[in-house]
């Protein structure tokens, strides 16, 4: 392999390696954000209950 396409490789890898240890921890905002969906969740449920 031509050392450029090695250098590719190996960004590509730290990159990975940094999105799997990234997403093992959930952030404020990540837990917020699940709260509005969640609550998004409900109203749209409620409200499809409602017009029934």
């Amino acid at each position: 392999m031509k050392w450029p396409l090695k250098v590719l490789l190996l960004l590509m890898v730290i990159m990975l390696g940094f999105s799997v240890v990234a997403c093992e921890k959930k952030g404020s905002a990540e837990k917020a954000g699940e709260k509005i969906d969640n609550a998004f969740s409900n109203a749209k449920e409620r409200i499809h209950d409602a017009t029934k």
